[in-house]
Formats: structure tokens, C-alpha cells, sequence
């Protein structure tokens, strides 16, 4: 670490009013729900929009953190603009950068065919279809992408979306209501909270990726519940383990329990060619009721996707709010993009196992220079725990200030206490990339 980023450090942490005293993470966590910060002080009373409670605090939180960046004369890293593509580097703050932020595992995001395949959608289709599906937004393009999606988790059909959140918030909104049971991992992404609010159903969590604490939670409540649905990340997005699926499903079937899983940052990434968790294990296409996947990660494009039964699936197009209906169909760019990306994974298996490699080097030098890596498992999604709100932001500005660009993730997003930097590896960074982030890191925190 240069002696202008050591000083730039501790001006932010004199800012920031840093302190040694750590949060005792050692209990069990509460998983984040998706409002924005607790609210500060007094709210205001009133009835509008601008006095509301969250509005204040936010407001207040996010205006000192631009002032705080401002007095020190330093870019604030959130909305932080870049040019060009996200690859294994990034042009931000008019220099290129090594760039870990971005969950463009494949690096298909700037590949020259997938690009080439959504520019042909908009000559043949225009950037929208301008309807949406039921009526008169359907294409053939979305049949050939729902075709190959269900023939990768052999089930009978699938459907795309516009929005990876959508698609977790809408599908389990639609499947459960008043009197059902969604029993969520701990740790489960904010869309899936959101959709269990959405349904008005009873939610209960149980201990991250222990199917025993699943087992406990079924066998007190499920009795007193009509449906029951037990929802999983496969890759864990803020912290790089994979769930012990084929133990879950055990114990939800052993209680009557459909199963949903989330496949956003497994799908191209898990498994011998990259064809998600399934792959990983072994299982067959109806161990689980509902595969959810997204467009935006491994495939690089934008969009979610369900795969499932030919019931489920033709329920969801019919009838389901915010997949199919109601909602404009994806632009056809998007899911041309993704279709070439599947094309390429399919035919390119080198990519996959390139990634596998890259994600175990980083992980190995992240042991070898001391770092709390909490669950990670050497997949490529590699977190690196500080413990500190004001430390973990310290080291992101830090690393920027360095020429590398890794993302500070804080309180709601993990819980406090497990503050951190995380990191995605992807197939297209060398280990010259690699060894220079961790190092600089290492300067930085030390």
C-alpha cells in the first residue's frame, strides 16, 4: 500500500470514527429483510411521502456519506459510473481497472457473438415486442430459450421474465397465501423475503444450510400449515458455499414439502458444464418443484427464468402476475443474448472448468495470507470478512484508490458483524490479477 492510500485510509476512518470494538457475530444471524435502513432517531409525523420514517433516515445516511467522500476528495464508490464492458477489467475514474464487482463469470457479457446475436434480435424484432406475452409479445425466440432451459433441468417446460428479483417475489407470491408455510434458509436473497410478504404466508427460517434445523422447524409446525414450500439459494451470493441440496430435499419431502431453489449465481457456474447445482449433484429434473435462474450472472444478459413441471409452468404464463401477465415480455436483445450465451457455454466447456480453477487459486491465496473467508468454499463468489462497517468501506476505497475494484458489502446486505469485501473470480481474470487485488488487500487491512 502506497503511503498516499495509507493516508487516504486513515482520513476516512477518522471520519468515519472507526473502532477497534468488533460486533460479536458468533450467534446465529438474523437474516436482512429488504427495507432500506432502520430508522434513526424521532420520525417526523405527517402523511406524506417525504416525512415517511424510512425516507428521512435514508435520505439523511446516504447525504452524509456524499458529504463525508467530498471532504476528503474522494469518488463516493456507490453509484460509482464505469465505461465500457465489465470483464476482468473495468474503466472507472478514467483508468482501467482490475475488476472483481461484477458477476460476469464467463466473461460472455462482452464476447463479440452474444453481442452480435442481441444486435440481430433488434434488427428482426425492434428493441421491444411491446406487448406482452398473452396477447401479442410472443416470439419464437422465447420458446427456443424456454426449450433449452427445461431440456438442461429435464422438466417439461420453463418461462422467462423480465428481472431475476421479479421472478423469485412473483413465483412464490403466486404459489403460496393465507395459511401456507415458506420455510427459507437463513440466508435466502431479499426477493425471496419479499415474495413470502407478497403472499401472506406464515415464513419461518431455518438455521443456514442445516438440514437438521430444517427438520426441527417441519416436524413442530408443519401440521398446523395447508401447502408447505421449502425455498433454497444454491450458490449463496454473499457467501460462495453451495447448499447441501440433496439432504434438504430429504427432509422437505419427508414432511410433504414442495421445493423451490435458486439457481442466480450457480447457473454457469456449478457442476461439470456449468448446468447449475443439478449437474453438481446428480439429481433428476423433478427432485425439485421449482428451478428459478437468472440471465444476468453467468449467462450475461438480463432477465430471470422457472423451469418445471408442464403444469406449473402453464399456470405461471396463464395466471401468475408479473411473470407472464401484466408485464411487457422481455426484450428480445436480452434473450437473444442469453441464448447465444448457452450456445457458447454448451460448446466452450473449457470456459466452466477455467472459472473452477481460477476460483480454487483465490481461494488457496486468500488462506495462505490469512483472510476470513466465513463459508466460502472456493467457488468464485469469495468474501472476505472485515467485521466493520467503517473498515470494510475503508479497504473498498482503498482498493479503488489502488486500481482495483472490489465491492465494500455492509449491513442490511450481510448482517453486523459480518462486514466484508466480496470478490467474483471469474474465467477471464489471470492470477497475476488475482495475486495483485489480494496483496493489495492484504497492505490495505494490515
Amino acid at each position: 500500500m502506497t503511503t498516499d492510500s495509507r493516508e487516504i485510509a486513515r482520513q476516512l476512518l477518522a471520519r468515519t470514527g472507526y473502532s477497534t470494538v468488533q460486533v460479536d457475530a458468533s450467534a446465529e444471524v438474523t437474516p436482512a429483510v429488504p427495507r432500506a435502513v432502520p430508522p434513526t432517531g424521532a420520525a417526523p409525523v405527517g402523511r406524506g411521502l417525504l416525512d415517511h420514517p424510512d425516507i428521512v433516515a435514508t435520505v439523511a445516511q446516504f447525504d452524509g456519506v456524499d458529504q463525508m467522500f467530498a471532504g476528503l476528495n474522494l469518488p463516493n464508490p456507490l453509484y460509482l459510473p464505469h465505461d465500457g464492458t465489465s470483464g476482468a477489467t473495468i474503466r472507472q475514474l478514467d483508468r482501467d481497472m482490475i475488476n472483481f464487482g461484477c458477476f460476469n463469470y464467463l466473461g460472455l457479457s462482452a464476447d463479440k457473438r452474444v453481442a452480435e446475436a442481441s444486435k440481430a434480435a433488434i434488427d428482426e424484432y425492434g428493441t421491444s415486442v411491446s406487448a406482452s406475452r398473452i396477447v401479442s409479445g410472443q416470439i419464437p425466440l422465447y420458446a427456443q430459450f424456454e426449450s433449452r432451459i427445461a431440456a438442461t433441468y429435464d422438466v417439461d417446460d420453463a418461462v422467462i421474465t423480465t428481472s431475476g428479483y421479479l421472478t423469485n417475489a412473483a413465483a412464490v407470491g403466486y404459489l403460496l397465501g393465507q395459511g401456507d408455510l415458506a420455510i427459507c434458509d437463513a440466508l435466502v436473497h431479499s426477493s425471496i423475503v419479499s415474495g413470502t410478504e407478497w403472499a401472506g404466508c406464515r415464513r419461518v427460517t431455518f438455521r443456514h444450510n442445516d438440514p437438521a434445523a430444517l427438520e426441527a422447524i417441519l416436524k413442530m409446525s408443519r401440521a398446523s400449515f395447508g401447502r408447505a414450500l421449502v425455498i433454497l439459494e444454491s450458490h449463496y451470493s454473499m457467501d460462495g458455499d453451495v447448499a447441501l441440496l440433496p439432504q434438504l430435499i430429504d427432509v422437505a419431502r419427508k414432511y410433504d414439502c414442495a421445493v423451490m431453489i435458486d439457481e442466480a449465481h450457480s447457473f454457469g457456474v456449478l457442476g461439470e458444464r456449468g448446468h447449475g447445482i443439478r449437474e453438481l449433484y446428480g439429481l433428476p429434473g423433478d427432485a425439485v418443484d421449482v428451478w428459478m435462474g437468472t440471465m444476468s450472472k453467468a449467462l450475461g444478459s438480463v432477465g430471470g427464468f422457472l423451469a418445471g413441471s408442464r403444469e406449473l409452468i402453464r399456470a405461471f404464463k396463464y395466471s401468475a402476475p408479473g411473470l407472464s401477465m401484466f408485464a411487457t415480455a422481455p426484450a428480445p436483445a436480452s434473450i437473444a443474448a442469453a441464448l447465444a450465451a448457452l450456445d457458447i457455454i454448451d460448446a466452450e466447456p473449457e470456459r466452466v472448468a477455467r472459472l473452477r480453477d481460477n476460483a480454487s487459486y483465490a481461494f488457496a491465496q486468500c488462506q495462505s495470507l490469512g483472510f476470513r473467508t466465513g463459508l466460502a468454499e472456493g467457488t468464485p463468489i469469495l468474501p472476505i470478512i472485515v467485521g466493520d462497517t467503517q473498515k470494510a468501506v475503508m479497504a473498498g476505497v482503498g482498493l479503488l484508490h489502488s486500481g482495483i475494484n472490489a465491492n465494500s458489502i455492509t449491513y442490511p446486505s450481510v448482517p453486523l458483524g459480518e462486514e466484508r469485501l466480496r470478490f467474483f473470480v471469474s474465467s477471464e481474470h489471470t492470477r497475476e490479477q488475482i495475486d495483485t487485488a489480494l496483496t493489495t488487500l492484504a497492505a490495505i487491512l494490515s
